[in-house]
């Protein structure tokens, strides 16, 4: 089926055209003609098939056929979505799929300037796309309402489960109109029970629409798996890098401290890098996944901050160092590439730990995973070697404990490792342990107050000297 089939209106089928899109995919053209007419789906199709653009064309469709009767400044739509380069990238898609038709579209997560934000949904916006915990803020500041909505997506359902959003959705989902008063769009990789008993309960007899849901994984995937041990793997990632010259590669690992222990190796041995995680500020995040997508650097680390909802044009290869514990994290991660048609190949590397999860990753995505056996002289050993950065007690699985300061504790308040104090209370009790004077064993007549207090307070420990003939015992 051709977009043009669907007699879309003619300010979004110019947003289309410009984009390039031309046929639809088959998510797209199951779940379509369903949207178009009003009614609620719940779609599910493996990552990168173009769920973005079904929800954001049924959006604006409705929009457009619809005048809007509530207050000017309430938004008529709102996406929801859990992660923050989820939204950004969803955003990006409605500025150009929505290009002609004048609705003003607001993006609002965390991270980023929090006023500014604030004003411009203040001042109102037609569609809002958001993560919950920052669109919470804002409603119960009453920065906005949600009242006049006429379209609800949820995109990514089951990771709103995974990342526990699942009560501030609850939240959201109760302030706006009910079910029958506005149409409801529901997408994920997975329908599984927790999504569907959220779908019958605040949608209005959604249409389940699945696409080949026996293959998890994209077809255009070559997937691939090597067995290597925890010592094995840094030279045989390098041994690939130099041999398959991958030009826009995604490499995977479980922990922010092995992401950025491989980021010092590869930067070491000429391979230039940069790492994304939860905890890095989110301009620098976009400047990092901006590169990226410029092909300014060449390979990006990252957890599964960055396993779904990065559209990335070109990934020629996803790399999972670290084979990921949840099955599902598998099949997002190895989505990065091989999309809208293109192809694309996954490699993991599978040590003594990542062996326990095969398994189960091969059950879940119903096929079994190729595996390749790593000849010698794909073993590069003459690397150069980085030191493994410091563990801290909170690196470890529940670890806690340790005086502040003590090796393999956690720092105190105002404390660096390594570094004493830095700022903060733990600085001034520091300055006044430096300053407290030393004891004094004895202080002689003439001296200052302080020694004259302190040779007092000594005496007065010592025993009563024996007694004279001036000098009576006291009676008991």
């Amino acid at each position: 089926m051709k977009f043009s089939e669907l007699q879309l209106p003619e300010l979004v089928q110019k947003g289309i055209d410009e984009t390039g899109f031309t046929d639809c995919t088959p998510i797209q053209e199951k779940a379509l003609p369903l949207a178009l007419t009003g009614k609620d789906v719940a779609g599910q199709a493996q990552t990168g098939t173009g769920k973005t653009a079904t929800f954001l064309i049924s959006i604006f469709t409705r929009l457009l056929s619809q005048q809007k009767t509530g207050a000017e400044h309430h938004p008529r739509a709102l996406i929801l979505a859990p992660t923050r380069e989820l939204v950004v990238q969803i955003e990006k898609d409605a500025q150009s799929l929505g290009k002609y038709t004048g609705f003003n579209i607001q993006a609002i997560y965390g991270g980023v300037d929090y006023m500014k934000q604030r004003d411009a949904l203040k001042a109102g916006a037609d569609i809002v796309i958001g993560t919950p915990g920052r669109l919470i803020d804002y409603l119960k500041q009453k920065v906005y309402s949600l009242k006049d909505v006429e379209a609800l997506v949820i995109d990514e359902a089951d990771r709103m489960f995974d990342m526990g959003f699942i009560a501030d959705l609850r939240f959201i989902l109760r302030r706006l109109p009910t079910y029958e008063k506005r149409q409801n769009l529901l997408f994920s990789a997975t329908l599984n029970t927790r999504v569907m008993e959220l779908a019958y309960e605040f949608m209005n007899m959604p249409e389940k629409v699945s696409v080949t849901p026996e293959q998890m994984t994209a077809e255009r995937v070559e997937q691939v798996l090597y067995h290597a041990s925890r010592k094995e793997k840094f030279p045989l990632l390098l041994g690939l890098l130099r041999k398959m010259g991958m030009e826009r590669t995604m490499i995977f690992v479980n922990t922010k401290r092995e992401a950025e222990y491989l980021q010092d190796r590869l930067n070491a041995n000429d391979f230039p890098c940069k790492v994304i995680s939860g905890d890095v500020e989110q301009r620098k995040r976009m400047k990092i996944l901006s590169d990226f997508k410029a092909g300014a650097l060449p390979i990006m680390i990252a957890t599964d901050v960055a396993s779904r909802g990065i559209h990335i044009e070109g990934v020629s290869h996803v790399i999972n160092y670290d084979l990921p514990q949840d099955c599902e994290d598998y099949v997002h991660r190895i989505g990065r590439t091989a999309r809208a048609g293109a192809e694309g190949m996954a490699i993991s590397l599978a040590d003594e730990d990542g062996a326990f999860y095969i398994e189960a990753i091969q059950d879940f995505i119903k096929q079994k995973i190729p595996t390749e056996w790593a000849e010698d002289d794909m073993f590069v050993h003459d690397y150069k070697r980085t030191a493994r950065p410091p563990r801290r007690t909170d690196d470890k699985p529940g670890g806690r404990g340790g005086k502040p300061g003590d090796r393999g504790g956690k720092p105190g308040r105002g404390e660096v490792r390594g570094r004493g104090v830095k700022s903060g209370p733990g600085k001034e009790k520091a300055e006044q342990k430096e300053a407290k004077p030393a004891p004094v064993e004895s202080a002689p007549a003439g001296e200052s107050a302080t020694g004259d207090a302190a040779a007092k307070r000594k005496r007065r420990r010592r025993k009563p000297k024996a007694t004279t003939g001036e000098q009576q015992p006291e009676q008991p």
